[in-house]
């Protein structure tokens, strides 16, 4: 496993489409061993292949919970409901923030690294990162959906109402 360079915001890369993993080997193995590190190492809750430089449909989440890490193939939201809003930033662009609108509730169907199909239901952030994940594998980042930025100051002051 290693750590790769995470793409930043004006690279290319990040706002092409991936292409689908249509077979499961060594390389897309080591390719999601690799992002589940990455993001590790750089404080993240998920990461998208395109996020490393590879376009292929191939994602990593895991936002702290029972659940731990997900390493999804090729996969697809089928299901969206109510709606939720919060605050999003994204490896790929460092040091901002954005208010997002995002589905309450989200199915998933993916392929797992093992090569069996899978239905994953999610809420809160987990559905958040799904759907934030999987922006990335069609070329969208959260700051096109985006309400608004957030202010260094609001982020200091939320930040500060999370640790009391």
């Amino acid at each position: 496993m290693a750590i790769r360079q995470v793409v930043k915001i004006g690279d290319d890369v990040l706002r092409k489409t991936s292409r689908p993993v249509d077979v499961l080997n060594r390389r897309i193995l080591t390719l999601l061993d690799d992002m589940a590190e990455t993001m590790y190492a750089k404080d993240g809750v998920g990461l998208a292949a395109p996020q490393v430089g590879v376009l292929r449909r191939a994602i990593c989440v895991d936002v702290g919970d029972e659940n731990g890490l997900f390493q999804l193939i090729n996969p697809e939201i089928v299901k969206a409901e109510g709606e939720q809003e919060g605050m999003e930033g994204c490896l790929s662009i460092p040091k901002r923030h954005g208010i997002v609108k995002r589905p309450a509730r989200v199915t998933v169907r993916a392929t797992t690294r093992a090569g069996k199909p899978v239905e994953i239901e999610a809420e809160g952030l987990l559905a958040v990162a799904f759907c934030h994940e999987i922006d990335h594998l069609d070329g969208t980042m959260y700051i096109d959906k985006q309400e608004r930025e957030v202010t260094d100051e609001e982020l200091a002051e939320m930040q500060k109402e999370n640790k009391e």
